[in-house]
């Protein structure tokens, strides 16, 4: 085995997706099965980065706090620093993250400057995405759901949004494939089986 520097770059990916919804609208879960899908991908799963933060960490929550607020922004910088680099060293990078407001979703746009980004948004309603949350290994304890009537309000206009409450796993990725153009050409492979 060689241990010659060789060039980590290449011809940039295609594009990124930008994966969101509320929590329990299946975002980790479509996420990683569309970076399964795709020859070369990353999925950077954003709550993870949270986690990296051994101490002082906030994650957010319905009541006001500066300091969540700060590392919501900060987990995406990250994010994005991630994603930037796999699309510089050509995979596809799909992120996903609850992106609820406005300015949120425009910093992701700013941020990951490497190659176009993907918005897509997945809104399988309120009332869907509260039952998921209860039925999953990660119950939540927070109702989340009223976060869905924000995101319809401040990001209504934006991205693809994708009703999937009765799409399967493998129904939303094949939509999305067919919205982002990702499908295209040989970037894709057959799904795994």
């Amino acid at each position: 085995m060689s241990l010659d520097l060789v060039p980590v770059d290449r011809e940039p990916a295609s594009g990124a997706v930008l994966l969101t919804g509320i929590p329990g609208s299946g975002k980790s879960t479509v996420a990683a099965a569309l970076a399964g899908r795709l020859r070369m991908s990353a999925h950077v799963e954003v709550d993870a980065l949270q986690q990296m933060i051994v101490r002082g960490g906030q994650w957010p929550s319905p009541a006001a706090n500066a300091e969540a607020d700060r590392q919501i922004f900060l987990r995406a910088r990250n994010a994005c620093l991630l994603a930037d680099s796999f699309a510089r060293a050509g995979f596809t990078a799909v992120l996903d993250d609850v992106v609820v407001r406005r300015s949120h979703l425009d910093f992701y746009r700013t941020e990951l400057a490497a190659v176009p980004l993907h918005i897509v948004i997945l809104a399988p309603g309120p009332a869907v995405a509260w039952r998921r949350n209860q039925a999953r290994e990660k119950v939540l304890a927070t109702d989340w759901s009223p976060l869905d009537e924000a995101m319809r309000s401040e990001l209504g206009q934006q991205g693809t949004w994708i009703d999937n409450a009765e799409h399967t796993v493998e129904e939303t990725v094949e939509a999305i494939l067919s919205v982002t153009g990702l499908a295209s050409g040989s970037e894709v492979d057959q799904p795994l089986r």
